[in-house]
Formats: structure tokens, C-alpha cells, sequence
């Protein structure tokens, strides 16, 4: 029949499966992975964030023939949306250029900012999305970690469906996950907080957070990785609130993709976003920490 696998449908807010299975593993299975996680909470368009034309072009990193590069804030979806164009980078993109598509070469999570590389041909992104499997791009993120991480640690932990978390979108380290590679280089500890520098050597669904969270130095802000999950759950349904703030310290997830580095694909270009002000403001006020570090 369907062997482990589940068909999860969202019927009056719960989530069904189709358990369907001759088994016998099946009768060992925990309870969330028979009735599977909270399903996902629709997005409420009150808290949708649109893209001002002049906002995009602010963003504005670089822009030839074939890319368009921009410094996303923490704030925006990459993926288009039903909410209209300016609701996600790859739609305000296409409104800004003109163009029918727009190939998302290299996305980041909606909290998450920095350099976002986008394609205007397919000839490019097909170019650029063959280098990223092949692992001849460098990626550099920047990010503030609970705790005080006194040393460099390399994380080599496989990561897949965490079918124990309220959150259908987390993943944990687990033994049936898939490779997963995530360097992380301290640069200043200090007030039990670590700025931290990571180096991702492969590119698994939210493998720097789940890393970090599993190395027990979660991201400062991060609402599905850091103290509890259902504080995620909290902020769809009810919003930012000052029971979040008092836990999460940030009203986003503390990690920015510094710099993006295609040389070793053959293109000429290494693309660096600037550490952003929100982020900036917390390490100054509870780091004491003016300037970044040299990397």
C-alpha cells in the first residue's frame, strides 16, 4: 500500500494520516508520526510585507544582462505569493525588470537577510543551480548564537523530518536524514552571546539553525530552533507579543548570508550584503560589539 509514507490533510485544524501499512515497524511508531504534526497555519495577509518599488531598488547589490543580486531584509519571502507581486523578492523582481520569470538561484528563509541571487535566463540559473549541486559556490553567513561558543566546531550530522516537532516545516538531526555539513567559526563571545561566522558545506532545508540548535548554541530570534517551537505556532496565530520578545530577544531569527562567492563556477563575481541594522543593534547594545570583525 502506501508503506510508511502519509498523506496529511488538514480537516478542521487537525492533521489526518493514511497509515495504511502492513508493517509491522508501523506498530512502533510515536503517536506524531502516526497523526502527524500541526498542519500549517495560513498566512495572515494583515502581516504581509510588500515590496515598494524603490525599496527593491535599494536592495540592489548588482544587475548585468543575467543576474539581479539584492541584499534581502529579515522580513521577506522569496517565493511568490497569492498576495499579489510586491509580496515575495521573486515577484517585486520581476515587476522591477520587466521580465516574465525570474529564476531564484539561491533563496533564504523569510527571517532570514543578506544576498539573495536571482537569474533573468535560464541559461544562467541552469549554469548556477548545476555549481550549487556541485558545491562550486561559497557561502558565508553571519549569525548570533545563545551561549558562548569558545572554539571553532565543524557540525557532520545528518538532517530530516522532525515528525516529534508541533512544526510541520522543522528538521533535526537524525540518523535516517540526509548529509549535512555546517562549519561555524566564533569571532566575538562575549555577555553569553556568540557572533559567529558559518561556512555551509552542504545546503540542507534549515541546516545552519538546526545545526546550531542541535550543537546546544541556538540562533538568537529563531522561532522554530531556539527555546520552544510553539513559539512559532504563537506568532502565526496571535503575532509579535511581548511574552515572544521577552523569550526570543529579536523579532527575527539572527543570521544574514554575508557573502556569496560564484568564482568557483566561472562567474567573476563575489557578492557581500552589509550586516543589517537590526542585527547591528543588538550586538552593539547587548555585545558591546561597534564594528564586525574582519573575516
Amino acid at each position: 500500500m502506501f508503506g510508511l509514507a502519509r498523506i496529511y490533510l488538514a480537516v478542521l485544524g487537525a492533521a489526518v494520516s493514511d497509515t495504511s501499512s502492513t508493517d509491522s515497524a508501523q506498530q512502533s511508531l510515536s503517536p506524531a508520526q502516526v497523526y502527524g504534526p500541526w498542519p500549517p497555519r495560513p498566512f495572515r495577509e494583515d502581516r504581509v510585507t510588500l515590496i515598494d518599488m524603490d525599496e527593491l531598488r535599494s536592495w540592489i547589490l548588482h544587475e548585468d544582462d543575467d543576474l539581479l543580486v539584492v541584499s534581502k531584509s529579515g522580513e521577506v519571502v522569496c517565493h511568490p505569493s497569492k498576495f499579489g507581486p510586491t509580496s515575495s523578492l521573486v515577484g517585486a523582481a520581476r515587476e522591477y525588470t520587466g521580465l516574465d520569470t525570474m529564476h531564484l538561484v539561491f533563496r533564504l528563509d523569510r527571517e532570514t537577510s543578506g544576498v539573495v541571487v536571482m537569474a533573468k535566463n535560464a541559461a544562467m540559473a541552469s549554469r548556477l543551480q548545476t555549481a550549487m549541486m556541485t558545491r562550486k559556490v561559497g557561502k558565508r553567513y553571519l549569525t548570533v548564537l545563545t551561549g558562548e561558543l569558545a572554539e571553532p566546531v565543524t557540525v557532520d550530522q545528518p538532517l530530516g523530518r522532525d515528525y516529534e516537532s508541533p512544526v510541520h516545516v522543522k528538521d533535526w538531526v537524525t540518523p535516517e536524514g540526509k548529509a549535512a555539513v555546517t562549519h561555524y567559526l566564533p569571532r566575538v563571545v562575549r555577555n553569553g552571546f556568540s557572533l559567529v561566522e558559518v561556512r555551509p558545506q552542504t545546503g540542507r532545508k534549515h541546516q545552519i539553525r538546526a545545526h546550531a540548535q542541535w550543537l546546544g548554541y541556538p540562533v538568537v530570534g529563531d522561532k522554530i530552533y531556539g527555546p520552544d517551537p510553539r513559539l512559532f505556532l504563537r506568532f502565526i496565530d496571535d503575532g509579535w507579543s511581548e511574552e515572544l520578545a521577552a523569550t526570543l530577544l529579536l523579532r527575527r531569527q539572527a543570521l544574514h548570508c554575508a557573502e556569496i562567492d560564484l568564482r568557483p563556477a566561472g562567474v567573476d563575481w563575489v557578492f557581500r550584503a552589509p550586516w543589517p541594522e537590526d542585527l547591528a543593534t543588538f550586538t552593539r547594545e547587548r555585545m558591546g560589539v561597534a564594528e564586525l570583525p574582519e573575516a
